[in-house]
């Protein structure tokens, strides 16, 4: 059976071809039969065996199929194919009998006989199945008209074969009163049929659409199998049949294509392998004979009463109530249609309603347009929307509504969209300008779709869309304070300075413009009056440039200017009209401007940049920052031009900085110590560790030589943390060498509070090396006003809590010194080197740093003099009540075999005091001991 199936199913073979070779064997086998049967067969005894078994045989070979079919498909039809495997198998058990009768025994077949009640239980399964088959009603209504065309139909039919032929078997049946039996089959068979029949004609427009082609072949094999059923029912044809004849042909037939109806038309083979564009069925003619179904019953019925009357005979009881039930099925369903049509009437006009409502009540202007491009009709939402009546709008063209500018671009976008498929283009999207009521232009979004041939059009007014994203355009490429240009549109104008149609002129420059002083007016007066003068300074700008020209504003307190060429190719001449431009600019930027009831004053310093062959717009800009940063390295309030020297510079700054880098990781950094002398006894108090870096001409450049050319940065920041780790490594050297002296390193509060020297890290230092915290100062150099106090405070509290002393470096040379001794934990006072060397020639300074000292005094700290070089120095700094002193006066930086045998030594000689004494090193520490009292420090 397995073999069966395979061979009747396409989809075992590897191409559509299988299924066309099947069609044809299985016509060749029907053709063969036919053939065999139009012709006897050859002998009587071949016709009767083919007659009875081959007939059995077929019917076997649909049931088998049909329930294979069932069992490997899943689904609502299953059951129908199980059906009609039962079908065709009570066919096959029919034909089978009469075969053992007449081929195997050889006697005629008895009537009534098992074979009878074979053949009569073929039509219930296959009526039953062609149920299933047919798409169900989903109402009661439904069913109704379901059972009314199937009486109908079956009425008139069963009218039409009593005029013809049942009358007389039925009278048959009375005369011989014997023969009771066999007029019974007589009659039930042409009755089965006829169910049959009647149940195919009404199902044939019911049938549901899953598998549809298996459906109809087999709908056509049982419609051929109860044709031949009708002729053999015939009195004419039944008394004279024997099995073999052609009549059988059509049994035979029945059956196979039954057989082949799930799996040879079950799948159709596509005839290529892209998918096609979904096509729509339309079915008119089947729709037309389904609703003259029911007429075309009563004529049947009718003329099968007129047969009656003509041929002379009374029209017998049996038409008349037939006739009389046709008439009365048809009147009923007559009435259920026609309230099934008041019913869809009512439906459709609030379906229209409601349509109309959405229309109507729409925010969206719905329009249709004729192919020609007439408008047809326009929803009454356009008298909102458009501020134009619908009345005055339908009937004109189009494109009288479109802006011209746009019309162009919607002509061409509609014939593409009407040029496309409809099914991979359903819809398209189409924004355009309409005209208002009010004569202005209105952005309208429009979803076109295909009407007739036309257009439909779904069109919003997107007016406020279109100006929020030119609003949100605007702020993207503009200053939010000033709302001149910012950096990416100013970035975008010269890039078409440079790349336009004058992009062979090189007269257009760019002007970095920088405002001397702005920091200070947001320090003194805030950042609100800050604001306002930028708005003033913008708009000055704004004013003084050409109409051609851009002003922008790069950021902060930083503008820009493009100055575009204007055809001259005198260079010069150029080059004096912008710097003119230039200077204009910086006078009417260094105008005083009026915030509130004070007036306010800043400069302003301006770098220019020319244009020059196959410059980029980033090294034009970058040209002009550079000549800014001159200006304002050389005074501020001026005009610099650039130089192409201002890249070598840049160039050789970031090289000697590659370098610094490379030194760092090379070790060419040297470590350099200059004592710290007590200036009552010449004893050697501490010593200052300073960084040297050694060059390959063997060098010594000094922090201030080698960090101008870096600033401050990553690697200021690198060389700090060699210089402490360094610092104290050597420190823990000479302690355990005998010389336990104290190591003072100078660091910036930035630097102090860089995340990448933690808390943790100077107690961590100091104990992998082994040195005590107490042998470890820390010289706070001035510190960057936006440092924050309290972050410092809390960090040179963990330190001095570890022991590390606090010395703050340059007192006197800063402003926030002051605030720093009020706040901060200091234990060493260091004087700058600008109040020592005037501290001798200098009245006024010498009651400046005599003051500074006792304030020093009174805080309990201890002083340090930076720069003492000269004995007169010593002397007046010792009476003033300083403490201590460094300077050329007892020696310059040290290296480590020097400063060793300084400290061998012990101590230098002080002017005004007794010759030198031998000191050891290891005594005690005057700078180290004594402090003041507000944070109380651990025992080291």
């Amino acid at each position: 059976m397995s073999v069966l199936g395979a061979w009747l199913s396409p989809r075992s073979a590897a191409a559509g071809s299988t299924g066309l070779r099947a069609r044809i064997l299985l016509g060749v086998i029907c053709a063969g039969y036919s053939v065999g049967a139009a012709v006897g067969w050859g002998s009587p005894q071949l016709a009767r065996f083919m007659g009875d078994f081959g007939l059995a045989a077929a019917a076997l070979v649909a049931a088998v199929s049909c329930f294979l079919y069932a069992r490997v498909s899943a689904g609502r039809l299953r059951p129908a194919w199980l059906l009609f495997s039962l079908s065709s198998l009570m066919a096959a058990c029919g034909n089978a009998v009469w075969g053992w009768y007449e081929v195997v025994l050889g006697v005629p077949v008895p009537t009534p006989s098992a074979a009878d009640a074979f053949f009569l239980c073929f039509a219930p399964p296959a009526i039953v199945g062609l149920l299933v088959l047919a798409k169900r009603p989903v109402t009661r209504a439904g069913w109704v008209c379901l059972a009314l065309d199937a009486w109908l139909i079956g009425g008139s039919l069963l009218t039409l074969a009593w005029s013809l032929a049942l009358a007389h078997a039925a009278h048959m049946a009375g005369v011989q009163e014997a023969s009771v039996g066999p007029a019974a089959l007589s009659l039930a068979y042409p009755l089965l049929d006829i169910v049959l029949v009647s149940m195919v004609l009404a199902l044939h427009f019911r049938r549901s659409g899953g598998n549809r082609s298996a459906v109809n072949t087999a709908i056509a094999a049982l419609a051929l199998t109860v044709l031949c059923d009708a002729v053999f029912t015939s009195p004419l044809l039944r008394s004279t049949y024997h099995s073999g004849q052609l009549l059988d042909a059509g049994w035979f037939a029945g059956s196979l294509l039954l057989a082949y109806a799930p799996w040879g038309a079950g799948r159709r083979v596509p005839c290529s392998g892209r998918p096609g564009p979904p096509r729509t069925t339309s079915r008119p003619i089947a729709g037309s004979l389904a609703a003259l179904t029911p007429y075309l019953a009563a004529a049947v019925c009718t003329l099968g009463i007129l047969y009656t009357v003509v041929e002379g005979r009374r029209v017998d009881r049996v038409v008349v109530l037939t006739g009389c039930t046709v008439v009365l099925a048809l009147v009923v369903r007559q009435g259920i249609m026609l309230l099934d049509n008041i019913s869809l009437t009512q439906e459709l006009a609030q379906k229209e309603n409601h349509f109309r409502s959405l229309v109507q009540g729409s925010s969206d202007v719905i329009m249709i347009a004729a192919p020609s491009g007439t408008l047809r009709y326009v929803s009454p939402a356009a008298a909102g929307v458009y501020g134009r009546d619908a009345e005055d709008l339908v009937g004109s063209e189009l494109s009288s509504i479109i802006h011209p500018d746009d019309l162009g671009r919607v002509v061409h976008e509609v014939r593409r969209f009407l040029a496309a498929p409809p099914h991979e283009e359903p819809a398209t999207r189409i924004e355009c300008r309409f005209r208002s009521g009010t004569g202005d232009w209105l952005h309208a979004e429009s979803t076109v779709n295909r009407h007739q041939g036309g257009l439909l059009l779904n069109s919003r007014d997107v007016t406020e869309r279109v100006r929020l994203q030119a609003q949100l355009q605007h702020n993207a490429e503009h200053d939010p304070l000033t709302d001149l240009p910012n950096r990416a549109l100013f970035t975008s104008r010269v890039r078409q300075a440079l790349t336009g149609r004058r992009a062979g002129d090189l007269g257009a420059a760019v002007l970095f413009i920088d405002l001397d002083g702005f920091k200070a007016v947001n320090d003194t007066i805030g950042h609100q009056a800050g604001d306002e003068l930028l708005i003033q300074a913008a708009r000055r700008l704004q004013e003084s440039v050409r109409a051609g020209d851009t002003a922008a504003r790069l950021g902060g307190d930083e503008f820009a200017a493009l100055i575009t060429g204007d055809g001259t190719r005198d260079q010069g001449a150029r080059e004096y009209q912008v710097h003119e431009i230039a200077d204009r600019l910086r006078l009417t930027l260094s105008q005083p401007y009026r915030i509130g009831p004070s007036e306010v004053r800043v400069a302003a310093s301006i770098g220019v940049a020319f244009a020059e062959p196959g410059i980029t717009p980033t090294d034009l800009m970058r040209n002009a920052d550079l000549a800014m940063y001159r200006a304002k390295a050389g005074g501020k309030d001026r005009v610099e031009l650039y130089a192409p020297q201002m890249q070598a510079d840049v160039v050789r700054r970031s090289e000697l900085a590659t370098r610094l880098r490379t030194a760092l990781r090379e070790g060419e950094f040297a470590l350099l110590h200059q004592p710290v002398v007590h200036l009552a006894s010449g004893s050697v108090a501490a010593v200052a560790a300073q960084a040297r870096w050694r060059s390959a001409q063997g060098i010594l450049f000094t922090p201030a030589e080698f960090l101008r050319v870096t600033g401050d940065d990553d690697r200021t920041a690198e060389l700090g943390r060699w210089l402490l780790e360094e610092a104290v490594r050597q420190a823990a050297d000479r302690a355990r060498a005998g010389h336990p002296v104290a190591v003072s390193v100078r660091l910036s509060a930035t630097r102090l509070l860089d995340k990448a020297l933690p808390f943790g890290s100077v107690e961590a230092l100091l104990t992998r090396h082994g040195l005590p915290s107490g042998a470890l100062m820390i010289e706070l150099a001035d510190s960057d006003p936006r440092v924050s106090f309290d972050e410092l405070e809390r960090r040179l509290v963990a330190l001095r809590r570890l022991g590390v002393r606090i010395a703050l470096d340059g007192f006197g040379s800063g402003f926030a010194a002051i605030n720093a001794l009020r706040r901060l934990p200091i234990d060493v006072l260091k004087l700058d080197r600008n109040l020592v060397e005037g501290v001798v020639e200098s009245a006024r300074l010498h009651k400046i740093t005599s003051g500074l000292l006792r304030i020093a005094c009174d805080l309990g700290l201890q002083s340090v003099a930076d720069g003492v070089d000269v004995p007169e120095q010593v002397l007046a700094l010792r009476a003033m009540g300083c403490t201590h002193g460094r300077g050329m006066a007892f020696s310059g930086p040290l290296d480590e075999y020097r400063l060793r045998r300084a400290l061998v030594r012990g101590q230098f000689p002080v002017p005004g005091v007794p010759g030198p004494r031998t000191v050891m090193a290891g005594g005690s520490l005057p700078l180290l001991t004594g402090s003041h009292a507000e944070t109380p420090v651990p025992p080291p």
